[in-house]
Parts: C-alpha cells; sequence; structure tokens
C-alpha cells in the first residue's frame, strides 16, 4: 500500500504541474464582451507600442504559443489568436514580453539561448540511449551493461527537465516583470482581473518546465520496457 501511495504522490509531482497548467488556461479561456480586440490584435498593438514593428504575429498550432527570435515572430493558438478571454490576453502579452526582452538585447535571453537547444539535444540523446539498451542486451548479454545504459538514458531525461528549469527566470521575467505591468499600469485589463490575470501568467511562465516534466512519464515506459527484455 505504501509503495501504491508512493507512486501516485511521485505521478502528481510529475505531472501536475502540467495539469494545473492546462486548467487555469482552460478555466479562463472563454470570451468576455468587455475585451475590446483579440489576442492577435493586442500582441500586434504591443510590439508596435514597444517599437518592435519588424516583429510579426502568426497563428500557430494549439498549444504551441511562443516568440521566435530568430524569425521575430510572435506565434499564438488559435484560441489565443482569435480569442477575447483573460487567457488569450495574457498570453498574447507574455509572449510579446519575450519579443521585448529580445528587442532589448536583455542578458536573460541568454538563458534560452544557450539551454534550451542543449536540453533538446540531451532529451533526444536520453530517447536514443533508452532505446539502445535492449539492443546492448541482446549483443552482449550483460544486464548489467544494459541496466547502466538506461540509467545513462533516465539521467539525459532528468537533466534535460532541470535545463528547463534554470530557463524559468527568463519566463517569470516575461510574466511578471513585461505583461503584468503593461496589462494593468496600462489600463488595458480592469483592476479585479488581476489575481486571475496573475494565476494565468504564472500558469504560462510554468509552460516548459511542466513539459518537460511530462516528457520524464517515458521513462517509466522505456524501463518497463527494459525490464521485460531482462527478464
Amino acid at each position: 500500500m505504501i509503495y501504491f501511495i508512493a507512486l501516485i504522490l511521485l505521478l502528481l509531482i510529475i505531472a501536475g504541474p502540467s495539469l494545473w497548467v492546462r486548467h487555469v488556461l482552460n478555466k479562463h479561456s472563454a470570451n468576455l464582451d468587455s475585451i475590446p480586440g483579440t489576442g492577435a490584435e493586442l500582441a500586434d498593438h504591443l510590439l508596435k507600442r514597444f517599437g518592435l514593428e519588424e516583429t510579426k504575429v502568426e497563428r500557430t498550432e494549439s498549444g504551441n504559443d511562443h516568440f521566435s527570435p530568430g524569425e521575430k515572430c510572435v506565434r499564438l493558438s488559435p484560441e489565443v489568436y482569435d480569442g477575447r478571454s483573460l487567457t488569450a490576453v495574457a498570453v498574447a502579452a507574455h509572449e510579446v514580453g519575450h519579443a521585448i526582452q529580445y528587442g532589448r538585447k536583455e542578458t536573460i535571453t541568454h538563458l534560452r539561448e544557450h539551454y534550451t537547444p542543449m536540453a533538446s539535444m540531451v532529451q533526444r540523446l536520453g530517447t536514443v540511449i533508452l532505446m539502445a539498451s535492449p539492443l546492448v542486451l541482446a549483443i552482449v548479454h550483460i544486464p548489467q551493461l544494459a541496466l547502466l545504459t538506461a540509467l545513462a538514458g533516465v539521467l539525459a531525461m532528468l537533466a534535460s527537465a532541470l535545463m528547463q528549469l534554470i530557463i524559468l527566470p527568463m519566463e517569470w521575467d516575461a510574466s511578471f516583470n513585461k505583461a503584468m505591468p503593461i496589462l494593468f499600469q496600462g489600463e488595458y485589463l480592469p483592476p479585479q482581473h488581476q489575481p486571475i490575470v496573475k494565476q494565468i501568467l504564472t500558469a504560462a511562465a510554468l509552460t516548459y518546465f511542466a513539459g518537460a516534466l511530462v516528457n520524464v512519464l517515458q521513462l517509466w515506459r522505456w524501463l518497463a520496457i527494459l525490464r521485460g527484455v531482462i527478464r
């Protein structure tokens, strides 16, 4: 029983942030008559306001809101691009916050430039290593070596999640040093919405880290496969 409880707690720790992020974003995604423009219109307006006219606003697939510094493009999911909800406004402002960071060439942007490509590479490496561990066992017939290979893959996947945690200050800055003051000091939203928008901006800041944690769940699948091979 105690092992079952420990497993449930571990799953909540890993999957909980992602579930919370989705819950918050979906909960406040209903369009409001009091919001005069869409997320795309707000993003375009803010980019012009901050002298970032070269940066475009484009629609992308659901759940993939992001700013691409190389292409100078704020990409918003259909729900945000066309939405007039608190989620649409807050997420659009968050992504413009990233555009402002790069437009001002803030030092904090080095976090993403250095660690995001590295995190992706380490995650791919971890997946390849885990996939290779049954093959190692089949070739050398040494279970201990296969387990060491799998352990290396596990550590690589965990390192990838940790790198996303390192990037968190940049996400926090986009939400609370950029988007929050813009929305309320600029009077784009009335003060009564501030507690909800704070929740949404927290969710936006945690999106990448929460996603990286969910990727760790893949480890259980590979370890189960490896365990079956060793038996």
